[in-house]
């Protein structure tokens, strides 16, 4: 493999940073970006920086993707030949509450990096999008091609709105983007607005955890580093156009092994060697009864399908957390 000069957007991010820091050690030339914002503790992006970026001899510029100023002043400096565009506003309950920060991260923003790779014509663009665009959906397991026009949330709106974004770029000006459907990723450096992060902080204070729709939702969790995997995986794996067809694909990215929530808390159980005490709460909106990933198509693709057992990953998050909140 050749060495490429990859922008990460998000790389203060969870997922973002460990992607920059597999890229590095893999030898490419990496150029990481964030805009440090408050929805949770920017303490946490600046660690991250700090423990995953810094000891790779990787610096996180604060850029403002929503200016679209400074992603062209951006890219005039880097040059990348490949972006890896994870930045967005994430959260399904927060879209709910702060419709805007989703509209300018999510939309602004991804218009910005669209025409940019265009007008530099970047290789290839691999950008994030989400399980959630699949909506309410019982049929499944989720198969790319499946409707998803039935969102159930700002924020899923938005990530379909990118892939058809995407897919109007590639159409019209040839150049290959990919876009991701992650599935309720977990691990180390974590977001703490995610079940699995606050219901460690709260079991291990000996609080209530909120549990809604009797802990009946199932969900695909699946562990950081196969989410990594699949995202190098298919950055150097870039979709050909062919006739009547764009270069553009989507691609989930999940375990395939959905799991009840009630049953998640068990082995949560386990590993922290707590018993939780739960609040049982209704459905929330926004929310959907399940999430189950069919990786059959990036099998096919790039030879690789996450796989990391839940108990696993859950120990691996738990060393982490224990570690950094004692430091």
């Amino acid at each position: 493999m050749t060495s490429a000069t990859v922008l990460v957007t998000g790389a203060a991010g969870f997922i973002g940073s460990h992607v920059a820091a597999r890229l590095a050690d893999l030898g490419h030339a990496v150029i990481a970006c964030d805009n440090f914002n408050d929805y949770y503790s920017p303490a946490l992006k600046h660690d991250r920086v700090a423990a995953l970026l810094a000891p790779r001899g990787l610096t996180c510029e604060t850029v403002e993707l929503s200016d679209g100023e400074q992603v062209r002043a951006l890219f005039e400096r880097c040059r990348p030949t490949h972006v890896v565009h994870l930045a967005a506003q994430a959260g399904v309950r927060y879209s709910l509450s702060n419709p805007q920060a989703y509209v300018q991260s999510n939309l602004v923003a991804f218009s910005h990096i669209l025409e940019t790779c265009r007008r530099e014509q970047v290789s290839h663009l691999v950008y994030a999008s989400s399980s959630s665009v699949y909506g309410a959906s019982t049929d499944t397991p989720f198969s790319e091609d499946a409707r998803t026009d039935a969102p159930v949330s700002l924020y899923a709106a938005t990530k379909k709105s990118n892939e058809l974004m995407a897919y109007c770029y590639s159409h019209l000006y040839g150049f290959p983007a990919s876009g991701l459907r992650f599935f309720t990723v977990y691990g180390p450096w974590g977001r703490p607005d995610m079940a699995y992060f606050s219901f460690t902080e709260k079991m291990l204070r000996g609080e209530k955890i909120p549990v809604f729709a009797g802990g009946e939702l199932h969900r695909d969790f699946t562990y950081i580093d196969d989410i990594v995997e699949g995202v190098v995986r298919l950055l150097f794996a870039p979709p050909s156009a062919g006739e009547n067809r764009a270069p553009h694909e989507v691609f989930n990215i999940g375990n395939h092994q959905p799991v009840r929530v009630l049953d998640f808390i068990r082995t949560l159980e386990k590993v922290l060697e707590v018993q939780a005490q739960i609040d049982f709460l209704p459905m929330q909106a926004g929310d959907v009864p399940a999430t189950f990933a069919d990786t059959g198509r990036l099998q096919a693709s790039v030879g690789f399908a996450p796989d990391t057992p839940l108990a696993t990953g859950l120990e691996r998050f738990r060393d982490w957390y224990l570690g950094w909140h004692g430091r």
